[in-house]
């Protein structure tokens, strides 16, 4: 399997696709979750902009096996928003949701945001056993209802950069 950096054809549809049926069997999301998933992903990918965005894609065989997304846009300018970071099932277990977190992490560095911060709820344990290890903690925990029904929201964060002297 390897990484592709930015759109290919039909990645859009595949994304929605993987997030869609994992969501629904996972934590019982259903269409508001999945137009949610499609419509912002879509406009995303219209604005993308190569110095503060990026999309990678984990591909085999012409396939579209995961994603993640960095939506530069996503706070401040200092600030980067992880988005749609999926696998499908033959993808887990491999290495690539380290891999694509690595090289995402790598261009948030690069394109000089000092955090990154992600939206997730509660119960995912292998994602957050991940986000964990690339140095991303819980800052904040809500109830919310942004995904189509009541979950734990959480809100995890990764400090890239050291702040400047004062």
């Amino acid at each position: 399997m390897h990484i592709h950096r930015g759109h290919l054809p039909g990645c859009i549809g595949r994304i929605t696709e993987l997030h869609a049926a994992y969501y629904a069997q996972a934590a019982g999301f259903g269409l508001a979750f999945e137009a949610k998933v499609a419509g912002e992903l879509a406009a995303f990918c219209l604005r993308l902009n190569p110095h503060t965005d990026g999309l990678w894609l984990a591909v085999q065989d012409g396939v579209v096996h995961g994603s993640l997304v960095i939506d530069g846009s996503g706070g401040t300018p200092e600030s980067a928003h992880l988005r749609w970071f999926i696998l499908s099932d033959a993808a887990r277990g491999q290495g690539i949701g380290t891999r694509l977190l690595g090289e995402a992490l790598a261009f948030c560095r690069a394109s000089g945001h000092a955090r990154v911060h992600l939206w997730t709820f509660e119960g995912l344990h292998a994602a957050r056993h991940l986000y964990e290890k690339h140095g991303f903690r819980l800052v904040h925990s809500q109830r919310g209802t942004q995904w189509g029904r009541e979950v734990a929201e959480q809100r995890f964060e990764c400090r890239l950069l050291s702040p400047g002297p004062a």
